[in-house]
Order: structure tokens, then C-alpha cells, then sequence
């Protein structure tokens, strides 16, 4: 593996840890229904699938109305686990067949038993009786046709203490007969939180550089409407009470993204998609002191970002640079203020002045991501971390950097090995 397996997050340590400190009972009950989260759903206004009809009791059954139903739905269960009991369909046939995504021809008395099976709970995870549901299916989208086989792909973001933290991307293959759903072979790929562009592929947890049947390279997919979905899973995470969650997005071609499911026990195996630990993650952000609404997502591209831009600038030929450089720094009105800065490989993390961030204008409220606390002799100092792009080498970095004070050191920008992955520095 490219990650360390100390960073792996186990079940253990995700409920001890993580669900039972910081989700609420209430939000927990919601996520676990899925009939419950579309009426919280509703209730709040977050876009998500239209629904149909509810069967409570077997009497529900005859009296709905199935000739209303017309074309492109899904039956579930309302309880269910692992995508059984979903039947998804494509279209009708007639006055009593449809078409499935699977392209097989489904008659209307073996939908009504189906439903009944539900009900007598036949794919409730605890095997305890259950309410079926008919809600609109959402067509696959244009720009997952070459990816996703027949069905309908979606989108899970997970969410800590306010900042995404990790997303996959779920593509239905012929393996998982047309569905999303990762335990019945769907295609598994992580997500650059960034910006939305594919990485790396797994089926069945085990890595694969190709899409099956188109062929397709996994990596390099972009998302549409990526920053509108990370926008609305913080939002219904902070309606819902739930500190750690999952959203699951699927991508209408007009309407945009619409909230599919909640869950308040997200799995483990997206871990492997995206090659990366999600405990080291949680520990990164939990505790930790935004500086205000709305910085979630900066914190996340901050932190967790995959470094596209600079991968391609590496291919390029990495730069050469010396311990002391020259920098050109943008300020809070978009100028370049050129600067001396020190570079040095045994700090992770870049600093600048806190007197020359003031003065750049970087210390306003808006570009404080979070505060950091030092401790030293002198006891406990908070320093903010800023949001920071500069030009080094004539190559753009974008960062974020600590604040401190530098007011004792010729150099009042230290430029730390985080941000040097496409440079070699020589010695002096």
C-alpha cells in the first residue's frame, strides 16, 4: 500500500472514537431511514429525489396507484443495508411490465410481492418487519456515460467536525447488475477533495487502474458541481447533529445535485479507493478551532489535497533553488511584494511574519483557516494558520502557512518541505 497502515481506521476506533462522541441520538435515528432523511430533507430544503409513495401495511399495496408510475423509479426498503431489496427501473413496457436497468422485463405483480417482501422484512438488516418506498430514479448523468454500466453512479462525502475529509466516487459495473453499491461489485474511486477529479480504482477492495467494459482509466474523471455538493453536505451535517456522517449524491443533468442517503456509520473500504488513512485525517481535524462559518472547505483543499498542479510541474523538470530565495507574495488586494525567504527542508509546514501578514492584509477574518496552538518556555502561544499563494522559483504555490514570529530572522517567510514537492534544493 502507498499509505501507512497506522493511518487505516479500524470499526473499532471509528465507533468508540468518532460515532458515539459526536453524533447525536436524534441524528442517528434520522440517518439510519431513510424515509426519515427524505422528510428531514424536505423539511430543510436540501435537494433530493422525488418521492412516490410509502407502503407501511400490506393494505398499502392494492390501493396504490402503480398506473401513475410511468418510468425511470426505484423501490427500496426503508431500512435496508448494502443495496438488497432495490429494484431500479428504467421504464414501462405496459399496462403490466417495465423494463430494469438490467435491461429485463419485470412484471407488475412481481413488483407488488417485492414490496411485500420488504415489508415482511425480508432485507431489513436486523430482519425486522420494514416500510417500502417508491421515489424517482435520477437518469446517469452525461458525464459518467463512458463510466458508470446502465445504472445510475453516486457520490459520498464524508464530513468531520465541519470539513469533508474524504469522498469516493460509485460507478455500477455488470458485476453489480446495474447498481452503485460497492459489496456487489460496483467500482470504487477516490475522490481529490480539491477538486473533484478522480484518483485511484477499487473493486471489490482490490485496486484497479481501468473501468471495466469501456476501458476508461479510472483517474482523471472532474465531477461536475463538485464545490455545490461539498457546500450542501456541511450544511445538512450541521441541520442534522451529526459531527461525523456521510452524504451520498447523485448528479440530475438539470437539476443538479441531490441528497440520496445519509449515514452515521460511513464504511472503511473508501479508505483503499483514495489510498489514504482516514484516522490520521480524523485526528487532523478533530478539536480543531475554525475561525468562522464557511472554512470548512478551505481547510479540507488545504490539508487533504492531492497537489495536481504540482505533479504536472514536476513532470516537467523539478526546479532547482537555494536555501535563501527571493519570493513574490500576493497580498489581501491581489499585488506581488517581493520578499527574502528561507527554505528549509526539516519544517513540514511554511511560516511567515506575523507584523509582515499583517501588513499584506492576510490576517483578516476571511483568510484565517483555523488557530494552531504552540507551546514553549514561554508557555502557550495560538497562531493562526492563513491561507497563502507566493511564487518561488517562478513556479505559483498555494498553501497554507503558519503565522509567527519571525521578527528576530533576516528571512520573514520560511518555506517548509510541504510545499516543495517540485523542487530540489542545493546546499550552501
Amino acid at each position: 500500500m502507498a499509505f501507512l497502515v497506522s493511518h487505516i481506521m479500524g470499526l473499532n476506533a471509528r465507533n468508540h472514537l468518532f460515532l458515539s462522541r459526536y453524533n447525536s441520538k436524534q441524528g442517528k435515528a434520522i440517518a439510519d431511514s431513510k424515509l426519515l432523511t427524505k422528510r428531514f430533507l424536505r423539511r430543510h430544503g436540501f435537494p433530493h429525489p422525488e418521492l412516490y409513495g410509502v407502503f407501511r401495511n400490506f393494505s398499502d399495496v392494492p390501493r396504490f396507484d402503480w398506473g401513475s408510475l410511468r418510468r425511470n423509479f426505484v423501490i427500496k426498503p426503508s431500512e435496508g443495508y448494502g443495496g438488497d431489496g432495490i429494484v431500479i427501473v428504467k421504464r414501462r413496457l405496459g399496462s403490466e411490465a417495465f423494463l430494469s436497468v438490467e435491461q429485463e422485463e419485470i412484471l407488475l405483480d412481481d413488483l407488488k410481492l417485492h414490496v411485500l417482501d420488504i415489508l415482511e422484512g425480508n432485507y431489513h438488516k436486523y430482519e425486522m418487519p420494514d416500510t417500502a418506498f417508491i421515489e424517482e430514479r435520477v437518469p446517469r448523468h452525461p458525464a459518467f456515460r463512458h463510466y458508470a454500466y446502465r445504472g445510475t453512479p453516486d457520490v459520498r462525502i464524508i464530513v468531520f467536525n465541519q470539513v469533508p475529509i474524504m469522498a469516493m466516487l460509485r460507478l455500477p459495473t455488470p458485476g453489480s447488475h446495474g447498481k452503485a453499491n460497492l459489496h456487489q461489485g460496483g467500482l470504487c474511486l477516490g475522490v481529490d477533495l480539491a477538486t473533484g477529479i478522480t484518483t485511484h480504482g477499487t473493486i471489490f477492495d482490490r485496486p484497479t487502474l481501468y473501468v471495466p467494459v469501456s476501458g476508461k482509466k479510472v483517474s482523471g474523471l472532474r465531477i461536475p458541481q463538485w464545490d455545490e455538493m461539498l457546500e450542501i453536505s456541511l450544511a445538512v451535517a450541521r441541520e442534522v447533529g451529526l459531527g461525523y456522517m456521510a452524504a451520498d449524491f447523485v448528479l440530475h443533468s438539470k437539476k443538479g445535485p441531490m441528497i440520496l442517503e445519509l449515514t452515521a456509520r460511513p464504511g472503511l473500504g473508501i479508505q483503499i479507493a483514495n489510498r489514504a488513512g482516514l484516522q490520521k485525517r480524523l485526528e487532523r481535524v478533530e478539536g480543531l478551532e475554525q475561525a468562522g462559518k464557511g472554512k470548512g472547505i478551505q481547510i479540507s483543499r488545504a490539508l487533504f489535497a492531492e497537489s495536481f498542479a504540482d505533479r504536472v510541474l514536476a513532470k516537467r523538470g523539478a526546479k532547482i533553488i537555494g536555501v535563501h530565495e527571493l519570493v513574490k507574495v500576493k497580498d489581501a488586494h491581489g499585488k506581488k511584494l517581493e520578499i527574502l525567504a528561507k527554505v528549509d527542508t526539516g519544517a513540514f509546514r511554511s511560516s511567515i511574519d506575523r507584523k509582515l501578514a499583517k501588513s499584506l492584509g492576510l490576517l483578516r477574518k476571511g483568510n484565517i483557516l483555523w488557530q494552531n496552538y504552540y507551546y514553549s518556555s514561554l508557555g502557550r502561544e495560538r497562531r493562526p494558520v492563513i491561507e497563502l499563494t507566493y511564487w518561488l522559483s517562478g513556479r505559483r504555490v498555494k498553501t497554507a502557512i503558519s503565522v509567527s514570529d519571525r521578527s528576530k530572522f533576516r528571512e520573514k517567510l520560511l518555506i517548509g518541505r510541504k510545499d516543495l514537492k517540485t523542487f530540489l534544493v542545493r546546499s550552501e
